[in-house]
């Protein structure tokens, strides 16, 4: 019988343990499939800090990096500075990448550091209790919005794409997200164009995915895609922001 399909060998057999419906999982599988096409699964690292995706260390079959919160950035830079022949991507969420570690983030990407960065946004801090995070939209009941984020206390959502790609150092900058079939085939597209432009030298890239948490968000997890769609894409654009 002829093999149609297979589970990519970048990903271990180790099941995932993120919420049903969750993105981490989907997002995983991308990364791992793109290092496979790219056949750079011998010469790639990750870098996991504190979050949902602590583990990813178990699912994925390249060496992985431990860093303190929003350090990855950081972490990936001695990599690559050691290692210039080398591929490393940061794997962070919103509360990591946008809030502790938003100087980490904005400086790798000033001083140009040939990493690719996947950001994952789901506008809610989702392994400490659901807590609003820098990417929380206006009126979003959180644990510590509990009447929603007021723009009066708490200002507007951080938009970290358009933001990076003002930054010279910027190479590729792009958003996309997990909603559906030809959204998720996108998301791939773009994390292959991070990666290939570590490859050719071009400078740092961050590929931001909006992404579902249906635990934190309190929704099933269709109803989670349908609140994606509606309230987050109408305030986090889709496309790509820059590409030299």
């Amino acid at each position: 019988m002829a093999v149609v399909f297979q589970k990519t060998p970048v990903l271990t057999d180790d099941p995932f343990h993120y919420c049903p419906g969750c993105g981490h999982g989907i997002v995983h599988r991308l990364v791992a499939e793109v290092i496979e096409e790219l056949g750079i699964q011998e010469k790639c690292a990750g870098v996991a800090p504190v979050g949902c995706a602590v583990f990813m260390y178990n699912y994925m079959n390249v060496d992985m990096y431990e860093a303190a919160h929003g350090r990855a950035p950081a972490v990936a830079t001695g990599f690559k500075r050691v290692h210039p022949d080398k591929y490393i991507f940061t794997y962070q969420g919103d509360g990591d990448l946008a809030s502790i570690g938003t100087a980490e983030i904005v400086h790798a990407a000033h001083r140009g550091e040939k990493i690719t960065t996947i950001f994952i946004n789901n506008a809610i801090y989702g392994m400490t209790g659901g807590q609003m995070a820098p990417t929380t939209l206006v009126g979003q009941v959180t644990t510590t919005s509990p009447y929603g984020r007021q723009k009066e206390h708490c200002g507007e959502p951080i938009r970290i794409a358009e933001m990076l790609s003002t930054i010279n150092g910027s190479a590729y900058i792009a958003r996309c997200a997990l909603n559906n079939a030809a959204n998720i085939r996108k998301t791939k597209a773009a994390i292959k164009k991070a990666f290939q432009m570590q490859i050719e030298g071009k400078g740092f890239s961050l590929v931001e995915v909006l992404s579902p948490c249906p635990t934190n968000w309190g929704k099933s997890p269709a109803e989670s895609m349908d609140w994606l769609q509606d309230n987050m894409i109408p305030y986090y654009p889709l496309g790509t922001f820059k590409e030299v």
